[in-house]
């Protein structure tokens, strides 16, 4: 029997200087919603998606228990600025994730030499 895991994520889309449209906000949220499979504890995250000139930024904070990920890109398309905010916040995730793996194991290996002592 299969356990289903529950996502809980609750993702605030904010539109700065332009139109809110539900394709773009739809776009965003199914792109940040895919981080969570990553992340070990419940996402919280905030998006501010402007446009200044011809200029769209997508910028996205999140929290995720104790950790907070922060990322920012500017391009002339709205949709490339969050799939390269998207891929940032994916790097650095990552890159946490490996780091604290790394340190699980060297601890297990310490408490395992001093237990055959």
């Amino acid at each position: 029997m299969q356990k289903e895991r529950v996502e809980l994520m609750n993702i605030a889309i904010t539109f700065r200087q332009m139109e809110s449209t539900e394709p773009v906000k739809g776009y965003a949220h199914e792109k940040i919603g895919r981080l969570q499979k990553f992340l070990r504890e419940p996402m919280k995250g905030a998006v501010k998606l402007s446009c200044q000139s011809r200029l769209h930024s997508a910028e996205v904070d999140i929290h995720a228990g104790g950790n907070h990920y922060h990322a920012h890109e500017t391009t002339g398309d709205m949709y490339a600025s969050i799939d390269k905010v998207i891929d940032k916040l994916e790097r650095q995730i990552r890159g946490g994730k490996s780091s604290l793996k790394g340190k699980e194991r060297a601890s297990q290996r310490l408490l395992e030499d001093k237990t055959e002592e």
